[in-house]
């Protein structure tokens, strides 16, 4: 662990945009999760589509996968990607109680797509968090994280 360095910063401790253009181009996808905890009333609402403002996951869906698009204007040292695919999926968890957001992000590219995955999923809960506010203020985002890369230099990763 000790040759591990935070590669955003240069040899004078300078943020900086990493250099990725001597890296080959290769398949790239990350899944990240996350959850927004509600009262179990809120979660029915949410459920039977009874929600004033309307279809709360779809404009939670449409949410994330713009902001993925966009990931690169939200944060400043990443990279701007040809994202190939979006994909967000929502599970009702009674338990929770809340949602459990995934989503799933691929490219072919010279860096990965995590920040995209991240970015979607934390933008999605943000939507389900606005649609569904005037009815519950209390909800909680939050145990967003990566899931699983595949492709790169360093390698593929599972977290769970």
């Amino acid at each position: 662990m000790t040759d591990k360095k935070l590669t955003h910063l240069d040899s004078a401790g300078k943020a900086h945009m990493v250099d990725v253009g001597h890296k080959p181009v290769t398949e790239r996808m990350a899944v990240a999760k996350g959850e927004i905890r509600m009262s179990p009333e809120t979660l029915a609402l949410i459920e039977a589509g009874n929600m004033k403002k309307g279809d709360v996951l779809t404009v939670a869906q449409i949410a994330g996968i713009n902001a993925a698009k966009k990931t690169s204007e939200l944060i400043p040292l990443c990279h701007p990607l040809p994202v190939t695919q979006i994909a967000i999926d929502f599970t009702f968890n009674s338990v929770l109680p809340g949602i459990e957001i995934t989503a799933t992000a691929r490219t072919s590219g010279q860096t990965g797509v995590e920040m995209e995955a991240l970015t979607a999923v934390s933008v999605a809960a943000l939507t389900v968090y606005d649609m569904a506010k005037a009815v519950e203020k209390t909800m909680e985002i939050g145990n967003i994280r990566l899931i699983e890369k595949r492709g790169g230099q360093s390698g593929d990763v599972v977290n769970e």
